[in-house]
């Protein structure tokens, strides 16, 4: 009888454990690689799809994209109020503090940088949120390819909030902290370039995969769906388009984004929002 149940309760740990085993490579490595969709932008697969800071610790996440020249990625900015970022100087350091402080506006305030594939960011902008610089969105852009998939450059971002100054979790600098959804930033930065009509086709592709419990390099907190939004701008800067063109996802890969939706929902506080309304 004692034998038996030993038998037994091996042969129960046993199935447990290959439970557990096919769970892992289904969650951990299958599903993932079904939803990983590099179909419009084919060289862009196998990049990490997240900055790093000058000490080499993995920052924000890639969210979105542009296709096109750095003068279509400049006039695209300015005609959605996007403004240039002023480059880290001390007159600027003094002017972004003035800016806090005194409550007063500077939007083309300087941004720290951050490095992608070991490069820092080519092109930074922002949209004042605010009457200061405390509380704005902002993107940093860096060039990845010469020529994507239309034949022309392909430019990667990181977009997120500026919620307000604080102390970094990391250190004791003063620094900007982001808030948690930094898809919602990803839509609004879309949404903004599709409005100002310079954007004749939008698409998505993977970026870090779906994320809940992300940290940047100052040790805030994000999570996202895991995707990056590309935006195909005008060629020509005067042109424009009168519609987008949203472009389908396969069909694991929404699948994937109804769950993603229902989950954050279910586990995350209406708190971790962002001030930003979602745009497409």
């Amino acid at each position: 009888m004692l034998q038996a149940l030993r038998r037994d309760a091996r042969l129960a740990f046993a199935a447990i454990a290959i439970v557990a085993a096919l769970y892992g490579a289904l969650a951990y490595f299958l599903l993932p690689l079904t939803w990983r969709h590099y179909e419009h932008q084919r060289d862009l697969a196998g990049l990490s799809m997240v900055t790093r800071n000058g000490e080499g610790i993995p920052g924000d996440p890639i969210n979105v994209g542009t296709v096109g020249s750095k003068q279509d990625l400049l006039c695209a900015m300015a005609a959605a109020t996007w403004y240039p970022a002023d480059p880290i100087t001390l007159r600027s350091s003094i002017e972004i503090a003035g800016s806090v402080l005194l409550d007063r506006p500077y939007r083309d305030a300087p941004v720290s940088n951050l490095y992608f594939q070991g490069k820092r960011e080519d092109l930074a902008f922002e949209k004042p949120a605010g009457k200061s610089a405390d509380r704005r969105h902002h993107v940093r852009f860096w060039k990845v390819l010469d020529r994507g998939q239309e034949g022309r450059a392909v430019w990667l971002g990181a977009v997120t909030f500026d919620r307000g100054v604080g102390i970094s979790h990391r250190d004791a600098r003063i620094t900007h902290h982001i808030a948690p959804n930094v898809d919602a930033e990803r839509d609004l930065l879309t949404a903004d370039l599709a409005a100002a009509k310079v954007v004749t086709s939008i698409y998505e592709v993977s970026g870090v995969g779906p994320t809940l419990d992300g940290r940047n390099a100052e040790g805030d907190s994000y999570y996202t769906d895991g995707e990056i939004k590309i935006s195909v701008l005008v060629d020509g800067c005067g042109q424009h388009a009168n519609t987008a063109t949203v472009v389908a996802n396969p069909p694991l890969v929404d699948l994937k984004n109804l769950a993603w939706t229902a989950i954050t929902k279910a586990l995350l506080p209406a708190s971790a929002g962002n001030d930003a309304e979602p745009g497409l």
